[in-house]
């Protein structure tokens, strides 16, 4: 098979480069993955490679999979010896594979951020810290991103008060992972640096295994996984890096777009390789991106082209609010679909944070429009997921204490948090695990050593949980995972604990089913095999399958590598997009631009930019300024009214401040066609989940209206219809009111 076939002329020049360094800038849509597989065919099929000795590293296990499904298209062979994974699973694999120099043994747990999270507080709480003062959440940021900097707990820098608190805390906590026989994220990419660092001879032995290393979202990397791509390929310096800087948005969690500066200056005799032309967006889409993106200094061009010439001008929807933002949203959906142009799973909604979905949400329910809400709660962080994976992970390793104290009384077993608290003191007291204490407390009973520290009912209550956990470890060996798990949920009468138990109980039911069907779907994987999977999944990976059931809602961090045939960008205003937080930092804003610029490029076919006149901020409206990256895009791109930067004009004012029926404005409740029937025409039947027709309010969002005791004021919101109509309104020097419209006789006010 002709690998180069149907590749454009600078992918054939990226897939058949020479053995050496070699940076590929691939812009959006450029087809990089494609060029990726068809690199690694070309480096077996061609130059010869045994796939044993390539390595292909990338961000996420859902990229991991289609890659390695590619190239086995692409060979037709048995591939099982190349390596492609994410950092995180490949290290985690070595790391169990040399476990004898590590602190921890082989069948070491991975903390997810919960976990993590968990033993801070628990670190906060033996330091008698307030925790009001030391968040747990940001005392766990700081040690992870000195991680991310190879900054280890005793060179942790402490120049100040509040820094020699987080050293001592990651002291701490460092300690009492490797006391639970666990290590983070984090963990897996910093003991695998310092394995090559402190260990010549295990890092002569992967640099002889791997004769290519291949990286995808080489922007993304930070500084430990810059540091492992070069201990890797420094003697065979084949290195083979695919990214665009351009698309650099994970600064927050130390992703470093310098690091391809730094390959540039790192291997100076590197090829470099433009992809530049997009097989995902129209051209008038990619001319508006680039007009945001070039206002980026200090970069490497790109001359964005595609065969798709021409396409819908983008629409720029200045909305009075963010509810009006969202109303507009849900319109046009109802409106394109009833055109039989799209189904509603080809529309995809965006936003810098995720509080801003919330009115999106309201609108979509109202509206009785199904929506997926990307990234919210992840499948694996959801509490009975948790509770089941802990209990899992407990007779996986019996030293994890996170997952002790998590489960001990799940459910309610008449263990207290006394109880747990003097558990955990007299482990300490006996240089044990709170494991090997419950365990002794199972097999001994009333004769244990330990029983008389606890009162008759407490020591009880341990001693029966010590004696499922005892048949549960001596078990393992012999269960499947899927055996395993179906015990325990038995044992401990899990279901009737949620149905019984808590709200929402057959659907956290289904989620513990879900989780079992996932069990029974890898029969062949060993528990270790099966918590290292899990643990390593990500939001885009659960994403699989669900992008068809509905509208997909997501911040622009999460719409990163996806693509959407109609894409919506909210809150285009200055202090939300770009956010208020990067004004006084460049490099901040500089991202700022970049998320932009992903946002853009997701869409396809057509691309909505709204922004709202007035926008309420944890319960204060005020009005706002359109956003920058608005006035960066050519007026002939456009189609609606563009916001003029640093000023309100007065045609705007007087629209929003005024009540006019909107023109031809989309009824919400006539029936559309949400079948996803592209036919589109002749008579239908109305779906059940469509509302139906209801009463519009007689005030409205907008309307200037005049009180006898208030004065002249905004209509901001209104409620109701007919006698029960409730209307909001904000007066001049009066403050906001909520009013029944039938009893207080308000005057509109024309003009």
């Amino acid at each position: 098979m002709d690998l180069l076939a149907d590749l454009n002329p600078q992918q054939q020049q990226a897939v058949t480069a020479p053995p050496g360094p070699t940076l590929v800038l691939a812009g959006p849509g450029s087809g990089k993955t494609r060029v990726l597989t068809q690199r690694i065919a070309y480096l077996i099929n061609h130059l010869g490679v045994a796939p044993y000795r390539i390595l292909a590293v990338t961000f996420t296990n859902k990229a991991a999979h289609e890659m390695k499904a590619r190239v086995q298209r692409s060979l037709g062979e048995d591939l099982r010896g190349l390596t492609i994974g994410t950092f995180h699973a490949i290290c985690a694999r070595w790391l169990r594979r040399e476990a004898q120099l590590l602190p921890v043994t082989n069948d070491y747990v991975i903390f997810d951020t919960s976990d993590q999270e968990a033993l801070v507080k628990q670190v906060i709480q033996e330091m008698n810290l307030d925790e009001k003062k030391f968040r747990p959440g940001a005392q766990l940021a700081k040690i992870s991103a000195a991680k991310n900097e190879l900054i280890g707990p005793d060179e942790y820098p402490a120049g100040t008060y509040a820094a020699e608190i987080t050293k001592r805390l990651y002291q701490r906590y460092q300690a009492l992972l490797i006391a639970n026989n666990a290590l983070d994220f984090d963990d897996l990419l910093i003991y695998v640096v310092r394995l090559f660092r402190e260990h010549p001879e295990v890092l002569a032995k992967y640099q002889r295994a791997f004769d290519h290393v291949l990286v995808d979202e080489f922007q993304d990397t930070n500084t430990v996984q810059y540091a492992l791509l070069r201990e890797l390929t420094t003697a065979k310096r084949n290195l083979y890096a695919v990214g665009d800087p351009d698309q650099s948005v994970y600064r927050w969690r130390g992703a470093d777009y310098r690091n391809v500066r730094k390959f540039q200056e790192d291997y100076r005799d590197h090829q470099l390789i433009l992809l530049e032309q997009n097989y995902r967006s129209t051209q008038l889409i990619l001319d508006a991106a680039m007009a945001v993106i070039d206002k980026h200094p200090g970069r490497t061009r790109k001359q964005l082209f595609t065969e798709r010439q021409g396409g819908v001008r983008l629409t720029v929807h200045e909305a009075y609010d963010e509810r009006d933002e969202a109303r507009f949203v849900v319109d046009t959906i109802f409106e394109l679909v009833d055109q039989g142009a799209y189904k509603r799973g080809d529309f995809a909604v965006m936003y810098r944070t995720n509080a801003q979905s919330r009115a999106v949400e309201e609108a979509f329910i109202h509206a009785r429009l199904p929506y997926k809400l990307v990234g919210a709660q992840r499948f694996y962080g959801r509490k009975e997921v948790k509770d089941l994976l802990a209990y899992l992970r407990l007779v996986h390793n019996p030293a994890d204490s996170v997952s002790l104290l998590r489960v001990l009384n799940t459910p309610p077993r008449g263990i207290g948090a006394k109880t747990l608290e003097l558990l955990q003191e007299t482990a300490r007291a006996a240089n044990l695990t709170p494991a090997e204490v419950i365990r002794d407390l199972g097999e001994s009973g009333p004769k244990s050593l330990f029983a008389p520290k606890f009162g008759a009912k407490a020591a009880a209550a341990l001693a029966n949980f010590g004696l499922m956990f005892q048949h549960w470890t001596s078990a393992r060996g012999e269960l499947t995972v899927l055996q395993l798990f179906d015990t325990i949920v038995e044992r401990i009468s899990y279901r009737g604990y949620l149905i019984d138990g808590t709200e929402d109980g057959e659907e956290r039911w289904e989620n513990v089913l879900e989780l079992r069907g996932t069990a029974a779907g890898r029969p062949d994987q060993s528990l270790a095999e099966f918590l290292q999977d899990v643990a390593l999944m990500s939001d885009q990976d659960t994403l699989a399958g669900e992008e068809g059931k509905g509208v997909i809602l997501l911040t622009l961090h999460a719409a990163k590598g996806l693509e959407f045939p109609v894409v919506f960008i909210l809150g285009l205003d200055e202090g939300v997009l770009p956010h208020q937080r990067s004004f006084d930092d460049p490099e901040a804003m500089h991202e700022e631009r970049r998320l932009m610029y992903v946002g853009m490029t997701r869409a396809k076919d057509r691309l909505y930019l709204l922004r709202a006149f007035r926008r309420s901020t944890y319960g204060d409206s005020s009005v706002s300024d359109a956003s920058r990256f608005l006035n960066d895009i050519p007026d002939g791109l456009l189609a609606g009214q563009k916001p003029s930067k640093g000023q309100r004009a007065q045609a705007s004012y007087r629209q929003m401040t005024s009540w006019e029926p909107p023109a031809q404005a989309p009824s919400r409740g006539r029936a559309v066609n949400l079948s996803g029937d592209p036919r589109g025409a002749g008579p239908r039947t109305p779906e059940p989940n469509r509302p139906a027709p209801r009463p519009e309010p007689t005030n409205r969002t907008g309307q200037r209206l005049s009180h006898a005791s208030y004065g002249e004021g905004v209509v901001i919101d209104s409620k109701g219809a007919g006698a029960d109509e409730e209307v909001t309104v904000a007066f001049a020097g009066m403050g906001v009111k909520r009013l029944l419209a039938s009893l207080a006789n308000l005057q509109l006010l024309k003009g």
